[in-house]
């Protein structure tokens, strides 16, 4: 077995297959963990208040079963299998018809070919034990941030701390640049968030985006970090501006800058080194 994933086409498929299951339980997860800190805030706020704790039924990412938002009917595990149960079942529910959102085999789909592209760039190595887990990872943050404009903590400082752990034997960068990059990373949004508040009194991004930033220079290293902030703050401007122009979005209406950082971070696992190079030569370090 350990023999045939070594063979490129093999570890494809089975990275590919996995990575589609994955990004099933995602679409769990990025509907789910809102709730479930929602319930957690409202029964510590219960308890700090000396009120009475709320009844609602508790969920977890595993209880209850899967159901369709709009008859209730259990998901069959049939009905469930990426993307090809969209498929079969036209994107409708089985139990009662209501329209299925294209974004669950979206998601789906998003997870096996980002899955897939790592197992072609880094091959049956740590690298790509380490690359799956930066991508779910950021999938998974990307929706949650734009439904919510929430970014976990039950994901980002796992992250964090992950990337810690892979770097300690050198896996991406030298274990110096990780930490530095963990520490710089946090402290750049914290700069930026504290500058902005004393000059117009607002908040301008949340903890979560510092959080997230000193995820990746974890992973990273501090050398990525100013093509991360560049490349997720011009890309992040521009659709900003965009969605001023066409849609009239008004520019008081905040805007998650979480998924901005995950492209970037996603750019940088395929093509860091290529694009720090770049960087450097062109600031002349």
């Amino acid at each position: 077995m350990l023999e045939a994933l070594h063979t490129p086409w093999f570890l494809s498929t089975a990275v590919t297959l996995l990575g589609l299951v994955v990004g099933s339980f995602l679409n769990v997860v990025i509907f789910r963990l809102p709730t479930i800190m929602e319930q957690g805030w409202r029964r510590e706020c219960c308890e700090l208040l000396d009120q009475e704790t709320p009844t609602d039924r508790s969920i977890s990412l595993v209880f209850p079963n899967s159901s369709c938002p709009n008859c209730g009917v259990g998901i069959k595990p049939w009905h469930n299998i990426p993307i090809l149960s969209f498929v079969f079942l036209g994107g409708h529910c089985a139990a009662c018809g209501a329209g299925i959102s294209w974004r669950y085999p979206l998601i789906e789909l998003l997870t096996g070919i980002l899955s897939l592209a790592a197992a072609l760039t880094f091959g049956f190595t740590w690298e790509l034990t380490g690359a799956l887990v930066i991508i779910w990872s950021l999938v998974a943050l990307t929706a949650i941030d734009v439904d919510t404009q929430l970014l976990p903590d039950s994901i980002t400082l796992p992250l964090l701390w992950l990337g810690l752990l892979f770097n300690l034997s050198g896996t991406f960068v030298d274990l110096n640049s990780s930490v530095l990059g963990a520490m710089g990373g946090y402290l750049a949004l914290w700069s930026v968030y504290w500058l902005f508040k004393l000059i117009t009194g607002k908040e301008g991004m949340g903890y979560g985006d510092f959080k997230l930033l000193a995820a990746l220079g974890a992973w990273f290293g501090w050398q990525s970090l100013p093509l991360i902030i560049i490349l997720s703050s011009f890309v992040g401007a521009t659709v900003g501006i965009g969605l001023v122009l066409i849609q009239q979005r008004g520019r008081e209406i905040p805007m998650p800058f979480g998924p901005f950082l995950a492209g970037a971070g996603l750019l940088c696992l395929f093509f860091g080194d290529r694009l720090t190079g770049f960087y450097f030569n062109a600031v002349g370090f």
